[in-house]
């Protein structure tokens, strides 16, 4: 990936480690202002001259067949994820990866299989599957050698049918398969990195997960095929980050605009794999 892609100074930060606990809002402490007010006894004759209190009649609630139904599927929702309709498209994926040919449809009935098998385990059981999925099956190539150009950022199907492909393509496949999978798109960021390979520093591109916002990221990386915290990367120095949510200058927590109009190649394959089924 071109150094220029995106033009932002160097971070003089590391990875964020986690923070503090503490009740906060807003980032603010806040305590209890003001003096506790004095309770101040009343005599007993007071209290029995006082007006029976009114208590307004409650409205007739009449539950309808169609609000239980609608309450019913909450309680699905809530006890059973994998009741509801999923946010990927079964079919509208399996019918774009024919179109790309036999490659690419064994690739993703590999694929949706995993998805359906690990929506019902935690959420590091899922960034492994899939990072082992694509670290295990996908051979890394440069674009320059699988589509003849300099930068190109592969769909997830696009990845599957040609079997090879650059950290760019790793990374954003496995962001897509994720969020298939169920996981919240804010939890994933894709880090652009400058990786130090043994003193030789080039552009690299990495999967970042938060479990919360403020927590240390695990590392999602073609180059190795554990899944390690942000700390122990310390061959890696952060330089943008972005979703479909937003873009970040390091992994900060300031957004520095829509990655959709900076972007345009994110913007290009962000419609793609809408379109393949994948969001």
């Amino acid at each position: 990936m071109p150094a220029n892609a995106v033009k932002f100074a160097t971070p003089r930060f590391a990875w964020p480690r986690r923070q503090g606990g503490g009740h906060t809002i807003g980032d603010r402490r806040f305590k209890s202002a003001g003096k506790k007010a004095e309770d101040t006894p009343m005599a007993p004759s007071a209290i029995a001259s006082l007006p029976a209190p009114r208590i307004p009649a409650l409205p007739r609630v009449v539950c309808s067949r169609s609000w239980a139904l609608t309450l019913w599927l909450l309680v699905l929702a809530l006890l059973a994820p994998g009741v509801l309709p999923r946010a990927w498209d079964r079919d509208r994926m399996l019918a774009a990866a024919q179109r790309q040919g036999p490659e690419a449809e064994r690739g993703v009935r590999l694929l949706q299989s995993t998805i359906v098998a690990s929506q019902s385990t935690s959420e590091e059981a899922r960034l492994q599957a899939f990072n082992r999925l694509f670290n295990e099956h996908i051979v890394f190539a440069e674009d320059i050698d699988t589509v003849g150009q300099v930068d190109q950022w592969a769909s997830p199907l696009e990845l599957l049918a040609r079997g090879a492909g650059d950290c760019e393509d790793f990374a954003i496949a496995k962001y897509f398969s994720l969020i298939a999978a169920g996981l919240p798109p804010a939890k994933l960021r894709m880090v652009y990195v400058r990786a130090d390979l043994g003193g030789h520093v080039r552009a690299h591109m990495v999967l970042a997960y938060y479990a919360q916002p403020a927590a240390e990221p695990l590392i999602l990386d073609n180059l190795i095929a554990e899944i390690r915290p942000a700390s122990l990367r310390r061959d890696l120095s952060p330089v943008f980050s972005f979703n479909a949510e937003g873009l970040w200058q390091g992994t900060g927590a300031q957004k520095a605009g829509d990655p959709a109009a900076r972007l345009s190649r994110w913007r290009e394959v962000l419609g793609k794999a809408r379109a393949e089924g994948f969001v």
